[in-house]
C-alpha cells in the first residue's frame, strides 16, 4: 500500500485533489445567506466536476494514470456530490431516502474497494460506474439550479431518482465481477507466494481492475 502513496503526484491527481477540497467551499455558498448565494455554489460545484474531465484527459494524454489517482478520483467525486446532494435535501429539493439509498450504496463499494486494496488490487473505475457518477452531478446541477430558482425543482428529482437507479445498477454489476476479482487474485497469489501486495499495485496491471 505505500507505493500507492509514495511517488511524486501527477498534475492530473492535482486536479482530482482541487476537486474534493472544492467541497466544503461550495457547501459554506449554498448556506451563506447572500443574494445569488444558490447560484454561485451550482456554478463553484460545475467547475469542480468539470476537472474530473480534465485530470482524466491529462492522464491519458501523458500516460501518467497513477496507483494514487485511481483511488483519490472516485473518493474526490463522492465528497464533492454527496455534499450537495446532502445540502439540498434541507431546501427540499431532493428526498432524504433517496440520498441515504446513494449513501449506502457508495459507503458499500468503497468498502469493497478497500479490501482489495489489502489484498494488493488497485480498483479502476467501470464505464457504468462513470456514468452512475455523472449522473448523481447532472441531478446535483440540476438541483442547485432549483435552489437557485432558474430550474424546475420536479425534473431534478426525476433526475436523481434516474441517478439512484442508476447507482444500485452499477452496484449489482459490480457484485456480479467481485467473485471473479477475488478468485483471480487467490490464484495470483498461488502462483507468486513470494510477491509482495506492494509490488503487486505497481507492476501488475492484471490486477487493477475496475469499479467505481
Amino acid at each position: 500500500m505505500a507505493r500507492v502513496f509514495s511517488p511524486p503526484m501527477a498534475v492530473a491527481d492535482w486536479f482530482t485533489v482541487a476537486r474534493a477540497t472544492a467541497a466544503p467551499f461550495v457547501v459554506l455558498l449554498f448556506e451563506w445567506d447572500f443574494h445569488g448565494h444558490d447560484y454561485w455554489a451550482t456554478t463553484l460545484f460545475a467547475v469542480a466536476m468539470a476537472t474530473d474531465w480534465f485530470d482524466g484527459q491529462l492522464a491519458r494524454r501523458s500516460g501518467r494514470a497513477s496507483a494514487l489517482g485511481s483511488l483519490l478520483d472516485p473518493v474526490a467525486d463522492k465528497l464533492l456530490v454527496l455534499s450537495v446532494l446532502v445540502v439540498l435535501i434541507d431546501r427540499g429539493i431532493f428526498d432524504g431516502w433517496m440520498i441515504a439509498a446513494i449513501v449506502a450504496r457508495e459507503l458499500l463499494v468503497s468498502g469493497l474497494r478497500l479490501a482489495a486494496l489489502e489484498r494488493g488490487t488497485v480498483v479502476h473505475a467501470r464505464d457504468l460506474g462513470k456514468l452512475k457518477t455523472w449522473a448523481q452531478a447532472l441531478a446535483a446541477l440540476l438541483g442547485g439550479l432549483a435552489a437557485a430558482n432558474l430550474f424546475d425543482d420536479a425534473v431534478a428529482w426525476w433526475a436523481l431518482l434516474a441517478a439512484l437507479v442508476l447507482t444500485w445498477v452499477s452496484a449489482l454489476d459490480y457484485a456480479r465481477m467481485a467473485p471473479s476479482l477475488l478468485r483471480e487474485q487467490a490464484a495470483g497469489e498461488a502462483q507468486s507466494p513470494g510477491v509482495s501486495a506492494e509490488s503487486t499495485l505497481s507492476s501488475s496491471p492484471a490486477r487493477r481492475q475496475t469499479l467505481s
